[in-house]
């Protein structure tokens, strides 16, 4: 599989759960109910509360941790090691169409993600696809940030020696994260396994630059066509 060299852009930010696996996988529902967990049992929150607070911790802060950070005596590490303490093996496999294409790419891929460098080194190990990223800016080099906040996407910016955010592309599941990126002048991609081919072109008053559900879609997208 070939394809041509993406030239536009130098730099791509890729987010890490709900888009290099695909949602329907389960994995990141498992995870949140960790989140919860994590809330009843280590902290003692009354289990009602839980669904309340992890919306407005969303909302307000970007993530729940950012959230519990503000609003309780917690300890960030013990957190992110118990939420991720799952048997990725059962959710995630590697995907050659995927591999293929990230092999492609000429231009430097690095890892965006509100989850913790150790998690998204073991997701890129279980897909297979380590190798093709050469940096992870994960939810500790962004404290006390998380995305969508410009402040996020600055550490972003600043890790991978970018002055220009129109030499970056930023690929997420979010509408809120890619919105972001799209505003502050990044390229956007929204990740949407469900979206058909036809939602790749997006109107420009959406939430992102382009849809794509289908990785082979990928280089042409940062290549200014559509397949």
């Amino acid at each position: 599989m070939t394809y041509n060299n993406p030239m536009r852009f130098t730099t791509i930010f890729f987010d890490l759960d709900d888009t290099l696996y695909p949602a329907s996988c389960g994995l990141w529902s498992t995870l949140k109910e960790r989140m919860s967990r994590y809330m009843i049992e280590r902290m003692n929150i009354l289990a009602a509360d839980v669904p309340r607070l992890r919306e407005k911790f969303f909302r307000e802060y970007g993530t729940t941790l950012r959230g519990l950070q503000a609003h309780y005596k917690m300890d960030m590490q013990d957190y992110l090691a118990y939420v991720h303490n799952v048997n990725l093996a059962d959710y995630i496999h590697p995907d050659p169409i995927q591999q293929s294409v990230l092999a492609s790419l000429r231009t430097r891929n690095l890892i965006f993600t509100n989850a913790d460098a150790p998690h998204a080194q073991r997701v890129l190990r279980q897909l297979q696809i380590e190798e093709y990223f050469a940096d992870i800016i994960d939810v500790n080099r962004m404290e006390p940030y998380c995305k969508p906040s410009p402040e996020a996407f600055a550490v972003a910016m600043k890790a991978a020696g970018e002055e220009h955010p129109s030499k970056c592309v930023m690929i997420d599941d979010l509408p809120r994260t890619t919105r972001a990126a799209k505003d502050l002048g990044l390229y956007s991609l929204l990740y949407n396994e469900s979206a058909s081919s036809a939602a790749s072109n997006v109107p420009q008053s959406s939430d992102a630059d382009s849809v794509f559900s289908d990785w082979r879609e990928l280089p042409a997208l940062l290549n200014g066509s559509h397949p």
